[in-house]
Protein backbone atom coordinates (compact mmCIF):
# COMPACT_ATOMS: atom_id res chain seq x y z
CA UNK A 1 0.00 0.00 0.00
CA UNK A 2 1.54 3.43 -1.41
CA UNK A 3 2.43 6.34 1.58
CA UNK A 4 -0.60 8.00 -0.25
CA UNK A 5 -3.35 5.47 0.21
CA UNK A 6 -2.25 4.51 3.93
CA UNK A 7 -3.03 8.02 4.49
CA UNK A 8 -5.85 8.42 2.63
CA UNK A 9 -7.22 5.37 4.15
CA UNK A 10 -6.25 6.28 7.88
CA UNK A 11 -8.11 9.65 7.25
CA UNK A 12 -11.52 7.68 6.45
CA UNK A 13 -11.33 5.70 9.17
CA UNK A 14 -11.20 8.48 11.41
CA UNK A 15 -13.47 10.70 10.04
CA UNK A 16 -16.08 8.00 9.60
CA UNK A 17 -15.49 6.53 13.28
CA UNK A 18 -15.60 9.67 14.71
CA UNK A 19 -18.49 11.01 13.05
CA UNK A 20 -22.01 11.03 14.26
CA UNK A 21 -23.63 7.17 13.77
CA UNK A 22 -25.65 4.97 15.86
CA UNK A 23 -22.76 3.32 17.68
CA UNK A 24 -21.75 6.98 18.90
CA UNK A 25 -25.21 8.18 19.47
CA UNK A 26 -25.79 5.22 21.58
CA UNK A 27 -22.26 5.14 23.01
CA UNK A 28 -23.36 8.80 24.27
CA UNK A 29 -26.20 8.12 25.26
CA UNK A 30 -24.89 4.92 27.33
CA UNK A 31 -21.96 7.36 29.16
CA UNK A 32 -24.78 9.50 30.01
CA UNK A 33 -26.66 6.93 32.22
CA UNK A 34 -24.55 4.97 33.32
CA UNK A 35 -21.10 6.35 32.94
CA UNK A 36 -17.72 5.83 31.42
CA UNK A 37 -16.91 2.05 33.25
CA UNK A 38 -20.15 0.38 32.83
CA UNK A 39 -20.37 1.36 28.97
CA UNK A 40 -16.69 0.09 28.13
CA UNK A 41 -17.90 -3.49 27.33
CA UNK A 42 -20.01 -1.54 24.92
CA UNK A 43 -17.41 0.29 23.33
CA UNK A 44 -15.16 -2.96 23.00
CA UNK A 45 -18.11 -4.44 21.65
CA UNK A 46 -17.95 -1.70 18.52
CA UNK A 47 -14.61 -2.05 17.78
CA UNK A 48 -13.90 -5.42 17.45
CA UNK A 49 -17.22 -6.30 16.80
CA UNK A 50 -17.02 -3.91 13.63
CA UNK A 51 -13.63 -4.93 12.89
CA UNK A 52 -14.71 -8.21 12.29
CA UNK A 53 -17.57 -7.70 10.17
CA UNK A 54 -15.32 -5.55 7.79
CA UNK A 55 -12.86 -8.77 7.55
CA UNK A 56 -16.09 -11.03 6.66
CA UNK A 57 -17.29 -8.17 4.30
CA UNK A 58 -13.40 -8.02 2.83
CA UNK A 59 -13.37 -11.68 2.11
CA UNK A 60 -16.48 -11.70 0.58
CA UNK A 61 -19.76 -10.57 1.98
CA UNK A 62 -19.87 -7.81 -0.81
CA UNK A 63 -20.52 -10.87 -3.11
CA UNK A 64 -23.17 -11.64 -1.67
CA UNK A 65 -25.41 -8.31 -2.14
CA UNK A 66 -23.73 -7.57 -5.92
CA UNK A 67 -25.62 -11.13 -6.38
CA UNK A 68 -28.55 -10.66 -4.69
CA UNK A 69 -29.34 -7.03 -4.39
CA UNK A 70 -32.72 -7.65 -2.41
CA UNK A 71 -30.49 -8.41 0.27
CA UNK A 72 -29.04 -5.52 0.77
CA UNK A 73 -32.72 -4.13 0.99
CA UNK A 74 -33.99 -6.33 3.40
CA UNK A 75 -30.48 -5.86 5.64
CA UNK A 76 -31.25 -1.82 5.77
CA UNK A 77 -35.33 -2.36 6.62
CA UNK A 78 -34.58 -5.00 9.31
CA UNK A 79 -31.65 -2.54 10.24
CA UNK A 80 -33.86 0.64 10.68
CA UNK A 81 -36.67 -1.46 12.56
CA UNK A 82 -34.46 -2.38 14.90
CA UNK A 83 -32.90 1.36 15.00
CA UNK A 84 -36.41 2.85 16.10
CA UNK A 85 -37.03 0.42 18.26
CA UNK A 86 -33.41 1.28 20.18
CA UNK A 87 -34.71 4.97 19.99
CA UNK A 88 -37.64 4.36 21.41
CA UNK A 89 -35.85 2.24 24.58
CA UNK A 90 -33.69 5.40 24.58
CA UNK A 91 -35.90 7.97 24.60
CA UNK A 92 -38.32 5.99 27.67
CA UNK A 93 -35.10 5.17 29.45
CA UNK A 94 -35.76 6.15 33.31
CA UNK A 95 -33.77 8.43 35.09
CA UNK A 96 -30.01 8.89 35.76
CA UNK A 97 -31.33 9.02 39.22
CA UNK A 98 -33.26 5.86 38.82
CA UNK A 99 -30.59 4.16 37.31
CA UNK A 100 -28.44 4.18 40.25
CA UNK A 101 -30.97 3.07 42.87
CA UNK A 102 -31.52 0.09 40.19
CA UNK A 103 -27.96 -1.21 41.88
CA UNK A 104 -29.83 -1.46 44.85
CA UNK A 105 -33.55 -2.51 44.24
CA UNK A 106 -32.80 -5.28 41.22
CA UNK A 107 -34.06 -3.50 38.45
CA UNK A 108 -32.42 -5.08 34.81
CA UNK A 109 -31.69 -1.40 33.52
CA UNK A 110 -27.98 -1.79 32.68
CA UNK A 111 -25.89 -0.71 29.40
CA UNK A 112 -24.99 -2.89 26.03
CA UNK A 113 -23.12 -5.84 27.22
CA UNK A 114 -20.02 -6.90 24.78
CA UNK A 115 -21.75 -9.08 22.74
CA UNK A 116 -24.67 -6.83 22.22
CA UNK A 117 -22.29 -4.60 20.83
CA UNK A 118 -21.22 -6.62 18.67
CA UNK A 119 -24.09 -8.27 17.14
CA UNK A 120 -25.29 -4.96 16.68
CA UNK A 121 -22.73 -3.78 14.31
CA UNK A 122 -24.36 -6.16 11.79
CA UNK A 123 -27.81 -4.30 11.49
CA UNK A 124 -26.11 -0.79 11.73
CA UNK A 125 -26.40 0.60 8.95
CA UNK A 126 -23.45 3.08 9.10
CA UNK A 127 -21.23 0.45 10.30
CA UNK A 128 -22.44 -1.31 6.34
CA UNK A 129 -21.68 2.04 4.61
CA UNK A 130 -18.25 2.39 6.64
CA UNK A 131 -17.39 -1.52 5.78
CA UNK A 132 -18.63 -1.63 2.09
CA UNK A 133 -16.52 1.89 1.42
CA UNK A 134 -13.56 0.56 2.92
CA UNK A 135 -13.30 -2.18 1.23
CA UNK A 136 -14.50 -0.89 -2.19
CA UNK A 137 -11.94 2.20 -2.16
CA UNK A 138 -9.01 0.99 -0.24
CA UNK A 139 -8.16 -2.80 -0.99
CA UNK A 140 -5.03 -3.94 -3.11
CA UNK A 141 -5.75 -5.02 -6.34
CA UNK A 142 -2.66 -7.14 -6.35
CA UNK A 143 -2.90 -8.41 -2.86
CA UNK A 144 -6.86 -8.18 -1.59
CA UNK A 145 -6.38 -10.25 1.49
CA UNK A 146 -3.26 -7.92 2.25
CA UNK A 147 -5.22 -5.28 1.96
CA UNK A 148 -8.12 -6.50 3.88
CA UNK A 149 -6.20 -7.47 6.49
CA UNK A 150 -4.37 -3.57 6.28
CA UNK A 151 -8.11 -1.85 6.44
CA UNK A 152 -9.00 -4.33 9.93
CA UNK A 153 -5.72 -2.79 11.31
CA UNK A 154 -6.25 0.72 10.86
CA UNK A 155 -9.97 0.32 11.98
CA UNK A 156 -8.86 -1.37 15.03
CA UNK A 157 -6.23 1.59 15.70
CA UNK A 158 -8.64 4.10 15.35
CA UNK A 159 -12.11 3.28 16.01
CA UNK A 160 -12.46 2.55 19.62
CA UNK A 161 -10.38 6.44 20.99
CA UNK A 162 -13.32 7.78 18.23
CA UNK A 163 -16.07 6.43 20.03
CA UNK A 164 -14.18 6.40 23.46
CA UNK A 165 -14.70 10.45 23.09
CA UNK A 166 -18.28 10.05 22.43
CA UNK A 167 -19.10 7.97 25.61
CA UNK A 168 -16.68 10.40 27.52
CA UNK A 169 -18.99 13.47 26.25
CA UNK A 170 -21.91 11.63 27.66
CA UNK A 171 -20.56 11.18 31.55
CA UNK A 172 -19.56 15.08 30.87
CA UNK A 173 -23.48 15.69 29.79
CA UNK A 174 -24.63 13.59 32.65
CA UNK A 175 -23.14 16.18 34.91
CA UNK A 176 -25.92 18.52 33.93
CA UNK A 177 -28.40 15.67 33.97
CA UNK A 178 -29.23 16.60 37.61
CA UNK A 179 -32.97 16.45 37.40
CA UNK A 180 -35.57 13.30 36.09
CA UNK A 181 -37.20 15.87 33.57
CA UNK A 182 -33.29 16.89 32.25
CA UNK A 183 -32.41 12.97 31.60
CA UNK A 184 -35.54 12.52 30.11
CA UNK A 185 -34.96 15.46 27.30
CA UNK A 186 -31.54 13.92 26.72
CA UNK A 187 -32.89 10.41 25.91
CA UNK A 188 -35.65 11.69 23.71
CA UNK A 189 -32.74 14.11 21.85
CA UNK A 190 -30.97 11.08 21.30
CA UNK A 191 -33.38 8.82 20.41
CA UNK A 192 -34.53 11.49 17.67
CA UNK A 193 -30.97 11.77 16.56
CA UNK A 194 -30.79 7.77 16.50
CA UNK A 195 -33.60 8.35 14.29
CA UNK A 196 -32.08 11.04 11.88
CA UNK A 197 -28.83 8.69 11.46
CA UNK A 198 -31.17 6.49 9.60
CA UNK A 199 -31.61 9.14 6.66
CA UNK A 200 -28.05 8.45 5.15
CA UNK A 201 -28.54 4.81 4.86
CA UNK A 202 -31.92 6.03 2.59
CA UNK A 203 -31.41 9.24 1.20
CA UNK A 204 -27.40 9.56 0.87
CA UNK A 205 -26.73 8.36 -2.68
Amino acid sequence: MSYQLALALIAFGIVSSITPGPNNLMLMASGANFGFRPTIPHMLGVALGFVFMLFLVGIGLVKVFELFPASFTALKVISSLYLLYLAWKIANAAPLKTHREDEHDGSNAKPFTFLQAAAFQWVNPKAWTMGTTAIAAYTLKDNPSLGVLIICTVFLIVNLPCIAIWTFAGTKISQFLNSPSKTRAFNITAAILLIASLYPAWFGH
